[in-house]
């Protein structure tokens, strides 16, 4: 299950996906429309301009902006950020990688294999998903709905 703090980050993140290129919003106005803790918020948008996928101006206009184009940022990309591994077996992690206590051959662990396709097909997915194809979808399932 994702982190409180990878899902606030997910929605913040396509919040800002929706408004014009480099506008910058303010952390209010962030927290209010996605029901985001303010406090909890500004933790979490500093660390998305650490991971260079925002950039804020202070002062009169300021806020809050992607740097990134929307098609440029993807759901894998965010949760390996907050969240660590994407796997579920830490022998089965890519940048984490850890060989399970009790496995004797992992060449050789169906257990492992099994697992490891599992992780392979959510990351293709992950990556596929996009600040873009999240609003996208959003979009189309509005106007389903509406139809």
């Amino acid at each position: 299950m994702l982190s409180k703090k990878t899902k606030y980050a997910i929605n913040a993140l396509v919040y800002l996906a929706k408004k014009p290129a480099r506008e910058p919003v303010l952390i209010s106005e962030i927290a209010t429309n996605e029901r985001i803790p303010k406090k909890f918020l500004e933790t979490i948008l500093l660390d998305l301009r650490n991971a260079g996928i925002l950039n804020s101006k202070k002062g009169k206009g300021g806020g809050y902006y992607l740097i990134k184009h929307p098609s440029e940022v993807n759901l894998a990309e965010i949760i390996r950020y907050f969240d660590g591994a994407i796997g579920l077996l830490p022998c089965v992690t890519h940048k984490y990688y850890e060989k399970c206590e009790e496995c004797d051959d992992e060449v050789t662990c169906g257990i492992r294999h099994a697992f490891l396709a599992i992780r392979n097909e959510t990351v293709e997915m992950l990556k596929k998903d996009t600040l873009e194809s999240i609003i996208q979808k959003e979009n189309k399932l509005k106007l389903d709905a509406n139809s």
